[in-house]
């Protein structure tokens, strides 16, 4: 499996944005898919995830009500972020856990597929 992902770019507070992962080798069918974000000097945090199948969706108390993430034709995968701050800024991954469980999903190390991360800056 290869993610790639895009989407990011330079943003005022307040604006949109939305992020998008290619899966380009074959069909997600179950587990987990997430995005995930990490700042300069901070670990990697969880962002969102959903379920492949039954599409099932978490997120970080941080984002939700601001962020939606959502798939289609169990290949892709696609963060939307509304009203966003600064503290948003960060470098966004999305990954994949084909045979992860419901109690990993928000646990980055047990993702196997990582996209190569898409740059989010929300200046204020």
């Amino acid at each position: 499996v290869q993610l790639q992902a895009s989407g990011g770019g330079l943003v005022q507070a307040g604006g949109s944005l939305k992020l998008s992962c290619a899966n380009s080798e074959r069909t997600i069918s179950g587990g987990n898919g997430g995005w995930f974000r990490q700042s300069p000097g901070k670990e990697r945090e969880f962002v969102a995830a959903l379920r492949w199948s039954g599409g099932s969706t978490f997120y970080a108390d941080s984002v939700k009500d601001r962020f939606t993430i959502s798939r289609d034709n169990a290949k892709n995968l696609y963060l939307q972020m509304n009203n966003l701050k600064p503290e948003d800024t960060a470098v966004y991954y999305c990954a994949a856990a084909p045979r992860g469980i419901l109690s990993s999903v928000r646990v980055a190390s047990l993702y196997n597929y990582w996209g190569q991360g898409t740059q989010v800056t929300v200046s204020s």
